[in-house]
């Protein structure tokens, strides 16, 4: 489990294709204090730490993986937003995350408000029912609250605000319109839509 604060921003140093990709992340972690095993969610995807070096880990990423997350993510060079998983006791500052992308968005505008960005993204159908004004959702790994939703013939647009803060410790300082973002719907929302199919099979 993770919570959507991001407190680290890694970058891949290199990819070596195996059967699945080898991928290498520098990291400003203590990785001595890193598992072998331990799960870190780099950019919203939940991954386990395989090797490890001063300034450096390893994760295998699969092909399923990489089918179903941003396009370009997994790519020497490409800064990848980290989180190591909630330990007992430490501080829920965002939302309960689980580290499993739900699908890929792309972002339609990015725009000045005030001291703040605006970001607009486009989502498919089949998961813009989850997506609700004033809720939460993780993007690239980020928990972040949803400030308008508009539906359309493709899914729904919606928007969020990324205040100076969170722009400097994320990746998204340098976001921009046409990328792709990986998207975890709330779990809340998720339980609550299965429990009202459920319900509805019922009756």
């Amino acid at each position: 489990m993770f919570t959507g604060i991001i407190t680290d921003i890694g970058q891949i140093k290199r990819v070596e294709a195996r059967g699945d990709l080898r991928i290498v992340i520098a990291t400003a972690y203590d990785t001595a204090g890193l598992a072998l095993g331990a799960s870190v969610a780099c950019s919203g995807v939940c991954l386990t730490v395989v090797a490890k070096a001063a300034g450096e880990f390893s994760v295998d990423v699969s092909g399923e993986t990489t089918s179903r997350t941003a396009s370009g993510q997994w790519v020497a060079g490409r800064r990848l937003n980290l989180e190591r998983a909630l330990k007992v006791g430490d501080e829920l500052g965002g939302h309960i995350v689980t580290g499993h992308v739900d699908a890929v968005g792309r972002i339609t505008s990015v725009s000045p408000v005030g001291d703040s960005t605006r970001i607009a993204i486009q989502v498919p159908g089949d998961i813009a029912p989850f997506i609700a004004p004033k809720g939460s959702v993780c993007l690239d790994g980020v928990s972040l609250t949803v400030n308008t939703v508009a539906d359309n013939a493709d899914g729904a647009e919606f928007s969020i605000n990324i205040i100076p803060h969170t722009a400097q410790w994320t990746t998204f300082d340098t976001a921009r319109a046409g990328d792709e973002i990986n998207i975890e719907i709330d779990v809340l929302a998720r339980y609550l839509a299965r429990m009202k199919q459920a319900m509805g099979n019922a009756a």
